[in-house]
């Protein structure tokens, strides 16, 4: 019988296959180092991920082994994380984020990195440029300051009575550029369209709570979330608070929407994490990272969650609902 067992170790689990004890020698399977923020706040996607390996031919326990570290949502830890899968001798690291993608780098110079959703990777330093990575690091990117003027005006379309909109941001939760790109993008957008947006800081789970009092107080009508690994591991906790508040919500990701949020448009994350095996795959059959370029997704998908808005008591246009990529009843 095929068992596999998780160890606990500092930081996250250690997936150990054991060895058949009647085999004469023990075959020898590559390794995976994979680095997340939140590793557990989207479960689906690191399916997304084991499913495009296995479509390649790598099953995990078998013939490939995953070792998965968590930073749990802790910005700092992710150097420390690294640092201890370069010690482990991994094959190949993959990393979420641009976080545990520059801690990665900063940890190795020659172990093979694949880095999934980083949205700036050429001005945070990841990557030369995106047709010629560079050095021992490349992956798939994500288009998000671009989007925010289209999630706001798909709002606007959904909640046509809004104005006041708040925006929950983490600072220091996205690289600088990435950051400062998304609210200017948010403020442009929202002249545009006649919105007024009132920007509302969370720098910790802690301060989730006084952020919704904050909303409340500033008359806030809808709110709309900048989305950082902390927020994610929190969408539940948001969307909860939010419905408690009767604000309507828009967000990045379809995670929130799959919690219970309104409305969601943004890159569809399950092909971005299946695409990276594909990265992964073409390393250990001996490309180099410099010579595979990064890729940016151009797939994006608007979900509505009609129970949700059955609940606020609105009335999504049919115009917009025939748009949707999903709509959960």
């Amino acid at each position: 019988m095929d068992r596999r067992t998780f160890l606990a170790c500092p930081g996250g689990w250690l997936l150990v296959t054991p060895i058949d004890a009647g085999s004469q020698q023990a075959a020898v399977v590559p390794r995976l180092g994979y680095l997340a923020l939140n590793l557990y706040g989207a479960p689906r996607l690191t399916d997304a991920f084991r499913r495009g390996l296995r479509n390649l031919g790598h099953v995990e326990g078998r013939n490939i082994a995953i070792e998965y570290w968590d930073a749990e949502g802790e910005s700092e830890r992710p150097p420390d994380l690294a640092a201890d899968l370069v010690r482990l001798k991994v094959d190949v690291i993959v990393t979420v984020g641009a976080l545990p993608a520059l801690a990665a780098l900063d940890a190795t110079r020659t172990l093979p990195i694949v880095f999934i959703g980083a949205a700036d990777p050429v001005t945070s330093g990841i990557v030369s440029s995106l047709a010629q990575p560079g050095g021992n690091v490349t992956g798939l990117s994500l288009l998000l300051p671009e989007l925010v003027g289209k999630r706001l005006e798909l709002f606007k379309q959904a909640v046509p009575g809004i104005s006041r909109i708040a925006v929950l941001w983490q600072p220091g939760g996205s690289g600088k550029r990435t950051e400062r790109d998304l609210l200017r993008g948010a403020e442009a957008a929202a002249r545009a369209l006649g919105l007024q947006l009132l920007f509302v800081e969370a720098r910790s789970p802690a301060d989730i709570d006084r952020a919704f009092t904050e909303m409340t107080r500033m008359r806030a009508e809808a709110l709309t979330v900048l989305s950082t690994p902390m927020f994610g591991s929190e969408q539940r906790r948001l969307v909860d608070l939010a419905a408690k508040n009767r604000l309507p919500t828009v967000f990045q990701f379809r995670q929130y929407v799959d919690a219970g949020g309104l409305m969601s448009y943004g890159p569809d994350l399950t092909e971005l994490y299946w695409r990276a095996a594909t990265y992964v795959d073409r390393i250990l059959k001996g490309a180099k990272p410099t010579d595979l370029p990064v890729e940016q997704r151009i797939k994006f998908e608007l979900v509505i969650n009609m129970k949700t808005a059955r609940a606020l008591g609105l009335t999504i246009p049919k115009s917009l609902l025939a748009r949707a990529d999903e709509v959960i009843e």
